[in-house]
């Protein structure tokens, strides 16, 4: 039976083998200045060469592509990071928008959370998600049916007018005094008191002053000062009047900011029993001890039957 024993290899051909199973092993530094064999090169990530440890760097063998395998690794960096259900960045065209109509707030995004009204079925930012902050009692809520709207702003008006007619009638009994003999006389020591205790701007020439007893219904409006006693120039309108009077009680005037009826502030005046319009002159409505009130959200002036 033959032998499948290969025969020995001689000295010569044994040495052969092993010098080609050495240079499997390890390869040439491919830098063009050098060709020193290295049995563990290093590769280069950015240009796939292999270089002997003097030329291993990018710089060291001048790499062609130097900085790609770093810019390959920040990007990998970032894109493990980031969550691919993101999205772009948000924008007036692709995101919503807090529904307060003077809030430009783009609201579901990574910098602000919308927050649902369940009042009014909308969402707002967090700024404006208290009922209060974005006048929830006086939206029509999403889906409502026109059935279930409130008072319009006509309806308001009318109503408050009716109110303000009784209560400007109970305020000029308590204010006027009844007639008697001496009422012209307690009319000047009335008024002389006034002007005693009365405020106002100094620059205003004193003949052409007019005291006022000015109050803030609360009912309407808050105010830090509910009432006082104060002087005003009897050229000046009413409107301007009204700032002046906001302004000394500590009332928030809105007036000039182009907010909607309910907001804006109105002048009652008691011994009239009527709204004022604040083009009418002081000096032509208003008399020496009268006394005016601030009420907000009473509607326009309507004429009376």
């Amino acid at each position: 039976m033959a032998s499948s024993t290969p025969p020995p290899l001689s000295e010569s051909q044994s040495f052969t083998a092993m010098d080609k199973e050495m240079l499997n092993i390890g390869g040439t530094c491919q830098y063009l200045t050098c060709d020193s064999y290295d049995f563990l090169p290093f590769r280069c990530e950015s240009c796939h060469g292999r270089f002997c440890q003097d030329h291993r760097t990018e710089t060291g063998h001048k790499c062609a592509h130097a900085g790609e395998w770093a810019a390959k690794r920040l990007q990998q960096q970032a894109n493990r990071t980031s969550s691919p259900s993101l999205g772009p960045k948000p924008t007036v065209l692709t995101a919503s928008q807090c529904s307060h109509p003077q809030c430009k707030t783009l609201i579901d995004t990574l910098n602000s959370v919308g927050v649902a009204c369940s009042t009014c079925n909308r969402k707002y930012c967090l700024k404006h998600r208290i009922p209060e902050d974005h006048d929830c009692k006086n939206i029509i809520p999403l889906g409502a049916r026109q059935g279930l709207r409130g008072p319009s702003q006509a309806d308001k008006a009318r109503s408050a007018l009716g109110r303000l007619k009784l209560w400007g009638k109970e305020k000029q009994a308590a204010v006027l005094p009844k007639p008697k003999p001496s009422t012209a006389a307690s009319r000047v020591v009335a008024l002389n008191q006034l002007k005693r205790t009365a405020k106002g701007d100094e620059k205003v020439p004193l003949d052409k002053r007019i005291y006022l007893h000015v109050e803030a219904e609360a009912n309407t409006t808050t105010s830090k000062l509910p009432k006082g006693e104060f002087w005003y120039n009897k050229a000046w309108s009413i409107g301007r009047l009204l700032d002046d009077a906001a302004k000394g009680l500590q009332v928030q005037n809105v007036n000039n900011r182009g907010g909607g009826e309910e907001e804006r502030l109105r002048v009652f005046h008691v011994e009239g029993g009527r709204l004022l319009e604040f083009a009418e002159k002081a000096e032509d409505v208003l008399a020496q001890g009268n006394t005016i009130v601030l009420l907000r959200g009473v509607g326009p002036v309507t004429a009376t039957a």
